[in-house]
């Protein structure tokens, strides 16, 4: 399942804990409780500020690649999205045509406060092209960073939409694969076999290219000559096949390490992360040293 909770948020997240220890501590009217709660402080800004400065590091550490010479693994690359061939995506609110959509849906309740009521976001993959080639993005557990969002009102309900749009600007963090096709036997021999069936719909022209004593029909001679032409014809097609540049796919690492979309620079998500990690810090060590004093 994939899921919602990404950096941003969490971010937002910690400063909503902090106020909920701050506020429990308060609440107990007890001059003990402090300490326990500054330390609880801590540790929640610890492993914020972990987090966002292992962005920060990953963002800053990996050169960008071209997608045609990009080695295999962990890199990063940046190029204008574009819809793959078919059915364009839409957006789920708005039937926006995009390569990429998260949406919310807030409920307002009579005491005037918002619940979330639906949510989703896409999977789909789109196309990145940079000048010196293709890679598909497979968003499927991407941390997606987007600043086009809209948030509109309609009697009590609030719609909130991103989107990432057909040449928009694209920076990538992931694992970088070139998928390759490769043949074995097996799928000579199949590729072998439609191949004469294709050619016996067509008896005038197949008795014209084998027929060799023109008695209107193929011995096994013949059709041994049709069969080997077959196996020549497939072996050469399979060959240019492999000729071919692999399809380039950047996904999620499967070492957990950071897998990253954004229609924003590279240089200020990594500006962005960096200030998180500064301010997380800074409550750690505050929080620390005050929970001392106390003791």
């Amino acid at each position: 399942m994939r899921s919602l909770w990404r950096s941003q948020s969490a971010n937002w997240l910690t400063g909503g804990i902090h106020f909920l220890i701050f506020a429990a501590a308060a609440q107990s009217r007890s001059a003990r409780a402090w300490p326990y709660a500054l330390v609880a402080m801590a540790c929640v800004s610890l492993a914020a500020w972990i987090a966002n400065y292992r962005r920060m590091r990953q963002i800053a550490d990996t050169p960008l690649s071209n997608i045609a010479t990009a080695a295999q693994g962990y890199v990063e690359i940046s190029g204008r999205a574009e819809a793959p061939s078919g059915v364009p995506l839409t957006s789920q609110l708005t039937n926006a045509v995009c390569v990429w959509f998260r949406y919310e849906v807030h409920e307002k309740s009579a005491d005037d406060k918002w619940s979330l009521h639906d949510s989703g976001i896409s999977d789909d993959p789109f196309l990145v092209n940079d000048a010196s080639g293709q890679c598909i993005i497979d968003p499927a557990n991407a941390e997606v960073i987007c600043s086009r969002k809209q948030t509109w009102t309609s009697g009590s309900y609030r719609y909130t939409e991103w989107l990432l749009l057909p040449r928009d600007v694209i920076y990538a963090l992931g694992d970088f694969v070139t998928l390759s096709t490769e043949y074995d036997s097996r799928d000579i021999n199949a590729d072998v076999g439609a191949l004469l069936a294709d050619w016996k719909t067509d008896q005038p022209q197949l008795l014209k290219r084998f027929d060799l004593n023109r008695d209107g029909k193929l011995d096994l001679k013949e059709w041994e000559l049709a069969r080997r032409q077959a196996i020549r014809e497939v072996e050469t097609a399979h060959r240019e096949t492999q000729l071919n540049p692999g399809t380039h796919v950047l996904r999620a690492p499967g070492d957990g390490r950071l897998f990253l979309i954004s229609n924003e620079l590279p240089a200020k998500l990594r500006l962005r992360y960096q200030l998180w990690s500064w301010a997380h810090a800074a409550i750690f060590v505050g929080a620390l040293g005050t929970a001392g004093a106390l003791v």
